[in-house]
This record gives C-alpha cells, structure tokens and sequence, in this order.
C-alpha cells in the first residue's frame, strides 16, 4: 500500500513580547496570551507572518496556502492594536505563481513589499497604496535567481538582502546568502562569497532582521534539521561590510510546543513588530485525503485542456 503523504499545516500566532527578550522561556511563559489568526478553512493554512503597525491596528501579512491549488496568495489580517481584536482580512496580492513570505515594511513614506516568487525566477519590490489592499510591482531587485524568504534590512548607511536559492537537493534548506546595494532600489551586487553560511540547522532566513541590544544586526533562520521548517535559530553579524561577513550561531531556538500543543511539529517564522512577534508554527498531518484533493486536481486540469478552444493558427494549419 502506498504511503499517506505527508501534510503540513501552519498556525499564524501575534505574540505579547518584543523579539529582543523573545527566547524559549519567554515564549513558553507567553502562549496563553498569543492571539491567534483566524482559522483559514479545510485545506488551507496561513504562515509566514510579517506586520505592520498603523494608527490603531495591526496589518498582519501572511502566506494563504491552499492545498487544492498547490499555490499561495498573499492576505492581509487586520487587528485592533489595543486588545488585538480582529477586525477582517482581504486578499492583496494573487498572482499565477506561488507567492509566500510576504516581507513588508516602510521607506521614506512608502509602504514596499517584497513577496516570494521564486516560481518567476526573480525577487520582485511592490509599492502599495494607503489603504494597503492594492500593490504595484515597481521593478525586479534580483532577477534570473529562483530567490526564496528574501528578507532587507538598512543597516549602516547600506542595504542588505539575506535570501536562500530553490534548487536540488535541498540547497534552499541549509544555504544562506546576500546581496547589497547603496539604496533600495540597487543596483544590488551579489556577494561574491555566496553562500554565506552553510548549515541545515540554521541558514534560511525565517523572519526580520534587526538590531540586538548590543548593536549588532541579528537573522533569524530556520532549523530544518528535523524536517523542513522544524524550528527557528537565531544568527548574529560581529562583522558586515560588502567585501566579509562573520556570523555567530546564538545559542537559541524555538520550537513548535513552546507555543501551542496542537501544533508542536515546528515553528519556521519569527518576525519582529515592534513590541510584538509574530510566528508561525506547524503541525504534519498524513491523511490520505491529500491524494483525493491531488487526483480531483490533475482531472480538473485534464478537463479544463479538453475543453478549452483550439489555438487560432492551429485551425488554419488544420485547414
């Protein structure tokens, strides 16, 4: 009998504490006030949160996965700042290809974004417009690269881009790399060192960078040494300029069950909003309902080419 593939399932979590003294106490400390985002429905889940802080809310951003599609768009969650109360999402961004990571933050009175796409084989900045339900791509930053969980930061008078790159074997997994640029909008140099740093339990980005207590800029990276997405890990730059890098591997890691019983499998986004964190954390199922969804897909693509109308030139080929 053939396996039951496996299904993994991601939970959206805002956390009451600043990712500055967020670590496995703290967040095991804290799981009773997570507010957590709504559920999305059968077959569907929502990850990799980013926010934004505006007024009186918070505009949380996430990856919407659907299982029947096999691809993501990207949602915006709104919630009343004071007491977290949610107050509706609405879909932003939905596009042919598979989008997650949804990277937004503010420049110059601009609000950007920078989605994963690296089904488009490019890293792609999108404006968007006040009300933060409508993005305009603006230009490519990378392009030619299949980029994934592309995470910016300006630190020292310079831009930073931390990426991995979808490839075989998992390369996307263990490998870190950078690129970096004078101002947003490039142009962007490749660091001739690439990867950066090579680890299976610690290299992806998993979230926001920021600046720690001590000055010194911080990643978190995802820990798939477990299995993809199983924990999250925490890297720190001592050195960052474009000609060398020197990274130190922090002693810490969160997990899954620190945050949440029914989804202790892992935990793969820890992202900073001011005096908040967001997370995402995960739970496998391996039901076999995955292959009814995967065969009622391929016989509505099937359907779908039998159905649709004959090419022009074809016909006058035909003829």
């Amino acid at each position: 009998m053939l396996k039951a593939p496996r299904s993994d399932f991601w939970r959206v979590g805002i956390v009451p504490v600043p990712i500055n003294e967020l670590n496995a106490a703290s967040l095991s400390a804290s799981r009773e006030q997570i507010c957590w985002l709504p559920d999305a429905g059968p077959w569907r889940y929502l990850a990799d949160p980013f926010g934004l802080q505006r007024s009186d809310a918070l505009h949380v951003f996430v990856e919407a996965y659907d299982y029947r599609s096999k691809r993501a768009n990207i949602e915006r969650h709104e919630f009343a700042l004071d007491g977290l109360a949610w107050r509706g999402m609405s879909t932003v961004l939905d596009l042919p290809v598979h989008l997650s990571y949804p990277y937004v933050f503010e420049h110059e009175g601009e609000t950007w974004m920078l989605p994963e796409s690296h089904q488009a084989n490019e890293v792609a900045l999108y404006r968007g417009d006040a009300t933060l339900n409508h993005w305009k791509r603006v230009q490519p930053l990378l392009s030619g690269m299949p980029v994934a969980d592309a995470s910016l930061v300006e630190h020292e008078g310079r831009w930073w881009m931390f990426y991995a790159l979808v490839g075989k074997g998992g390369r996307d997994q263990r490998e870190l790399h950078m690129a970096h640029a004078p101002g947003l909008f490039g142009p962007w140099t490749v660091c001739d060192g690439n990867p950066l740093h090579v680890d299976l339990a610690g290299a992806r980005p998993a979230g926001r960078p920021f600046v720690d207590d001590h000055g010194l800029l911080c990643l978190p990276v995802q820990d798939c040494s477990a299995g993809y997405g199983s924990a999250t890990r925490m890297l720190r730059f001592t050195e960052l300029n474009p000609d060398a890098a020197r990274i130190q591997a922090l002693d810490w890691r969160l997990t899954g069950e620190l945050a949440c019983a029914e989804f202790s499998d892992g935990l793969h986004t820890v992202s900073a909003c001011g005096p908040l964190t967001l997370i995402d954390v995960k739970r496998i199922d391996r039901s076999r309902m995955r292959q009814w969804l995967d065969l009622k897909r391929r016989l509505r693509r099937l359907r779908d080419s039998i159905q649709a109308p004959a090419r022009p030139d074809l016909e006058s080929a035909a003829a």
